[in-house]
């Protein structure tokens, strides 16, 4: 018995040392439950670190021009000239609101403001005591435009000692190159015709 188990031992050794190749099973094309997803495709690398071979793209170098356009000729520009170029620099606006000098008159107010370009304006007073219930609209001046530096007009009709704000609309204005508006809205603080 004991020369059987050895004779037994020395037959299967070698393959037992071989693995499955020995009896002629190739295991590279066996079926490998963990190479398909449970939908039937392959499963992706996600596990696993792919490299390739290859060589670095090198860094970009600077080059120095010769300091002119080197691309298509342009058009000289010209812009149109303002008409407000007559006036002193000190009548003309740059700020958001414009400016107004306002003198107190006779039940009205006195209202001057530098001209901005070629606008039309409109004018009002509003008064400020407090009103229950919605305030008064508006009661639009209208004021043609102006060929001098300064546009002046005169608000009447209104009653003596009691507060009012002016308000100033020049809705024509216009733009500067870069596309905001030019000053196109004026408001006064507290005035009260005398």
């Amino acid at each position: 018995m004991r020369k059987t188990v050895l004779v037994v031992m020395a037959v299967l050794a070698p393959v037992f040392l071989s693995g499955c190749a020995a009896l002629g099973f190739d295991m590279s094309m066996a079926p490998n439950p963990e190479a398909s997803s449970s939908a039937g495709g392959p499963v992706s690398d996600a596990g696993w670190i792919v490299g390739a071979t290859g060589s670095p793209t090198p860094s970009p170098t600077p080059t120095k021009g010769n300091g002119k356009y080197a691309g298509a000729s342009l058009p000289p520009v010209k812009f149109l000239p303002t008409d407000n170029g007559s006036c002193p620099k000190s009548s003309t606006v740059e700020p958001v609101l414009i400016p107004m000098t306002i003198t107190p008159g006779k039940g009205s107010l006195s209202v001057s403001w530098p001209r901005q370009y070629r606008s039309d304006y409109r004018i009002t007073a509003m008064p400020q005591p407090l009103v229950l219930g919605k305030q008064a609209d508006p009661v639009w001046q209208n004021v043609a435009p102006a060929g001098g530096c300064t546009v002046t007009a005169t608000i009447t009709g209104l009653t003596r000692g009691t507060p009012y704000v002016v308000w100033l609309d020049a809705p024509n204005t216009g733009y500067w190159k870069d596309g905001t508006r030019h000053a196109y809205a004026g408001e006064s603080g507290v005035v009260y015709p005398n």
